[in-house]
């Protein structure tokens, strides 16, 4: 079953590393096999990692764009993912970091981004 992405105009996103934006018209892709896809909502620039869950989600990011599930874009997922654990102040969110490791382990790095984004969320939710 081909993946549907319904662009906004002007819209940008990255498959397989390529970033690509639409046109100036809405616009509907299909990709008809596995890619490693991230719509521009869900991209996080560096200088936006400011908390330890955005650091966190940043290095999972890398991975997932890179295709890459060992090697330096690992050890950096891992460094941030035990700041991330230590940082946590009550279980939901320590048992939330450690399902986001286990989606990490097991390659599962799109479902680690949107379990980490929750915790962003979270984060932003708290601060204010």
């Amino acid at each position: 079953m081909p993946l549907k992405l319904s662009l906004k105009p002007g819209e940008t996103f990255v498959v397989n590393g390529a970033v690509v934006r639409n046109g100036d018209r809405r616009g509907v892709l299909l990709l008809e096999n596995r890619a490693r896809v991230l719509r521009e909502k869900d991209i996080l620039r560096p200088n936006e990692a400011t908390t330890q869950a955005g650091r966190t989600y940043f290095a999972i990011m890398q991975m997932y764009l890179l295709g890459e599930v060992d090697g330096p874009a690992y050890a950096q997922t891992a460094e941030a993912l035990a700041g991330l654990l230590a940082a946590c102040d009550c279980d939901e969110d320590r048992d939330a970091v450690l399902e986001i490791s286990a989606d990490v382990a097991s390659s599962s790095l799109y479902r680690a981004l949107s379990r980490c984004r929750k915790l962003m969320m979270a984060d932003a939710r708290g601060a204010e």
